[in-house]
């Protein structure tokens, strides 16, 4: 059975069980066992590269010993086993003496929930997971990649407010145009599932590492931050399945609620590729973490205040941001001030509607800057729907080719991109006309025509605008209709 039949056959066996309740819990069951599955495949290998190799999991705990036996334990005593040993046991789990992989797992189930109520439909679905899944084979695990990106989606469509899958278009591309090297420390201060993260291993591994020293190297550079228990989760799975063997560098944490002034250059790093969430607003006393010049709750806001500060001098980023940003006032305006004041935002790649689709219709935006040096001029690059598409969908998403015209028209950042040529999909604005327009990045394609503004403040005035039209209608129907009526009296 493929992999993707096996998945669907594990959520069709959870959907008979009365404790699980809609997608979100299906796929934190999935995950937390996948987990296990994944960690004792990998000790499989960690045993046969080193003899004195030992595990973090008490030998009762480890999936070999309680899961793999398809005629091993089930019903109430399975049930019993998990609610009351396994649970309890990786909650609780000590390390033995170094090993920061007990840490990991600590980490992963501090928050993780067995929903499932019937032990014959949780020995179905961990025989699937035992019989239909091989993590060491190197075309499975793959293969199972693409799967799990599938499982990410479905989460999202379960999906809270602002948090989206960003497809892996658009993750390689933005990880490709930053470049991160080995030696360099990479963050995503707001990884959700981790899915930049293993684009840049990927990158990294690809370019420059040739040493069992430059894996090691590459190990511990990653870093990523998530604050809700299931992307974590998914996130630290993620980077297992991707040979980041002890991912430590992932905490469970808010990155917005350590005080801005607290970092230091301990905490700055070289290279920050991200998509916060937008459209969502942080808990109350969030805001106060931040310079009262800065002080909002919406999270994206404060994100792009937080990037310029982690990143060290020379340090790039590539972020997601909405439309909204752009044009937006007030503490939008001055965090964008800062911003150019302390960076330079040297490109803006705009997305067409759709990219999100389904999860949302915002329009989004591409940044990359680098810290050190003010803006003088920003590069925007309008990146046009391929020959007949019209938009986007969950079954035709955007496709990494699409960006290769970007890549081509890209150049080096070291000769200040000096190979770029305006075109009908790029265009300049100077550091002078942004300041004249209060700081609002929303600049129109200057070689096409206009498109529908999505300002707030025009689309108000036209609304307006067509009240206006529509009561003066009314007012010479209701006299041609008074007219009528006193010439028929």
């Amino acid at each position: 059975m493929s992999i993707s039949a096996t998945v669907k056959s594990i959520q069709d066996i959870m959907r008979k069980d009365v404790g699980v309740d809609g997608d979100a819990q299906r796929i934190g069951q999935l995950v937390w066992m996948l987990f296990l599955k994944i960690f004792d495949d990998r000790e499989q290998e960690w045993e046969l590269l080193n003899e004195s190799y030992q595990s973090p999991l008490p030998e009762p705990l480890r999936w070999r010993n309680w899961a793999a036996d398809s005629e091993g334990i089930t019903g109430d005593e399975l049930k019993d086993f998990i609610d009351n040993t396994l649970f309890p046991g990786l909650q609780n789990l000590q390390p033995r003496g170094d090993d920061k992989r007990a840490y990991v797992i600590k980490g992963v189930f501090e928050d993780a929930y067995n929903y499932m109520k019937s032990g014959q439909l949780i020995r179905q679905v961990i025989n699937k997971i035992a019989d239909g899944i091989d993590f060491n084979r190197a075309q499975e695990r793959h293969l199972f990649g693409d799967m799990y990106e599938q499982i990410l989606k479905d989460l999202q469509s379960a999906g809270n407010a602002g948090e989206y899958y960003t497809p892996r278009a658009v993750t390689r591309f933005m990880v490709e145009q930053v470049n991160p090297r080995l030696g360099e420390l990479v963050l995503d201060p707001a990884c959700g599932t981790g899915g930049f993260l293993t684009c840049a291993i990927d990158h990294i591994r690809t370019n420059d590492v040739k040493t069992v020293e430059d894996e090691a190297r590459l190990q511990a550079s990653i870093h990523g931050v998530e604050k809700k228990p299931l992307p974590h989760l998914l996130a630290t799975t993620n980077m297992i399945l991707h040979g980041i063997e002890v991912p430590t560098n992932i905490r469970h944490d808010n990155t917005l609620a350590k005080p801005l002034i607290s970092y230091g250059p301990r905490d700055r790093v070289d290279v920050i590729v991200t998509n916060p969430p937008f459209g969502g607003i942080e808990e109350d006393g969030i805001e106060s973490n931040f310079p009262a010049t800065f002080r909002t709750r919406e999270t994206a806001d404060l994100f792009l205040v937080l990037l310029t500060n982690l990143l060290k001098e020379g340090g790039r980023a590539a972020l997601v941001l909405p439309d909204g940003t752009l044009f937006g006032e007030g503490i939008k305006t001055r965090i964008k001030e800062h911003l150019l004041e302390t960076c330079d935002l040297h490109t803006v790649i705009r997305l067409p509607n759709g990219v999100f689709n389904p999860y949302t219709g915002i329009k989004t935006n591409l940044l990359f800057f680098t810290k050190g040096r003010p803006t003088r001029q920003v590069w925007f690059y309008e990146h046009p729907y391929p020959p007949g598409v019209k938009s986007y969908s969950k079954t035709k998403p955007m496709r990494v080719e699409e960006f290769t015209p970007e890549r081509e028209w890209w150049g080096t950042e070291a000769d200040g991109f000096a190979s770029r040529k305006p075109s009908e999909f790029a265009w300049t604005v100077s550091i002078d006309e942004i300041k004249a327009r209060n700081y609002n990045l929303d600049c129109k394609n200057p070689h096409r025509a206009e498109s529908e503004s999505h300002d707030p403040e025009v689309l108000l005035a036209k609304y307006a605008a067509i009240q206006d039209d529509i009561a003066a209608t009314r007012d010479q129907l209701k006299a041609a209709l008074t007219a009528a009526l006193e010439g028929t009296a």
